[in-house]
């Protein structure tokens, strides 16, 4: 059968930078087998493909692929499937800002698409999943060793490595700089000896010495395990991040704002706003967004699996 795409460029303004995102909106009759094969020939990050809801009440039913994996939950693509179906007019628009309900492998998750002179221009979503804290990570030597960088380049004071999840795991690793970002190799050998079995298998790393005015941080992803060596924006670990920063953060209460570059070293400069909500010294909500593009549009002959 012949199925309709859009692709799109996320957490950017601008074509061909961002996080680029295959979605179908007519997915009914594939299966789990076909949207594997699928995601691997499109071999971005992250291909969605969308079902009805199974509540009425909700929006959409979202089934998000890597080349390698499903995923439970994904912020690139539930922001810029949003961001598609809203341009296409899947989703009406209801003036400056239109909520929205995917279904995902996490929940629902709501979402907010935000409008100007009736066209998307971009999306927020807010954590289906609270926070969950992973088991202490691999010794310092060897996440070192994993980035090809000398320890001493690593940080482990106020900002300490630690894995967390908000639906997919992450093991965050925060450095000094920027110029230590930049010169990361990481080693695959190490990765399978010692990180690629443990609970946060995807390595998320950081540091709060950004290029641009305006941002706080500057990160890299890489997952082997979903097949993506390296990832341009990653939304589900900056979802997390808020609330590694937010309980790090002094104030016991009230909204915390950061934005993080991300995909600079790629060629593929992103930009992703995340906040925080703490309530008693406790994380009580957190939400991503970020602009996107719509790229390209085509049909694809998906043969049966």
């Amino acid at each position: 059968m012949r199925y309709q795409f859009y692709t799109a460029d996320v957490f950017t303004d601008q074509p061909f930078a961002g996080n680029p995102l295959a979605v179908f909106p007519e997915a009914e009759g594939l299966s789990p087998e076909q949207m594997g094969r699928v995601a691997r020939e499109f071999n971005y990050p992250e291909t969605v493909f969308v079902f009805p809801p199974q509540e009425p009440a909700h929006t959409c039913r979202l089934r998000i692929f890597t080349p390698g994996i499903e995923l439970p939950f994904a912020g690139h693509p539930t922001l810029g499937a949003a961001y598609i179906l809203a341009s296409i007019g899947r989703i009406p628009l209801s003036g400056a800002v239109t909520p929205a309900i995917f279904e995902e492998g996490v929940g629902p998750v709501p979402v907010s698409i935000r409008a100007e002179q009736g066209r998307p221009v971009s999306a927020q979503l807010t954590a289906a999943q609270a926070p969950e804290f992973g088991p202490p990570p691999p010794p310092l030597e060897r996440m070192a060793a994993l980035l090809s960088l000398d320890v001493s380049e690593l940080r482990n004071d106020d900002l300490t490595p630690q894995a967390l999840s908000c639906g997919v795991p992450f093991l965050y690793i925060p450095l000094h700089n920027r110029q230590a970002l930049g010169r990361i190799r990481l080693n695959r050998q190490v990765w399978a000896e010692a990180f690629a079995g443990y609970w946060a298998p995807h390595i998320y790393v950081f540091t709060p010495d950004p290029e641009l005015p305006g941002s706080d941080l500057r990160a890299r992803m890489f997952a082997p395990a979903m097949d993506i060596e390296e990832d341009p924006a990653t939304g589900a670990a900056v979802t997390a991040l808020g609330a590694y920063l937010g309980l790090r953060h002094p104030a016991a209460d009230g909204t915390l704002q950061w934005r993080v570059e991300q995909g600079f070293e790629m060629g593929r400069p992103s930009l992703l706003e995340v906040e925080a909500d703490k309530v008693n010294d406790q994380i009580a909500a957190l939400r991503v967004s970020g602009a996107a593009v719509l790229v390209s549009e085509g049909m694809m002959e998906i043969p049966k699996a």
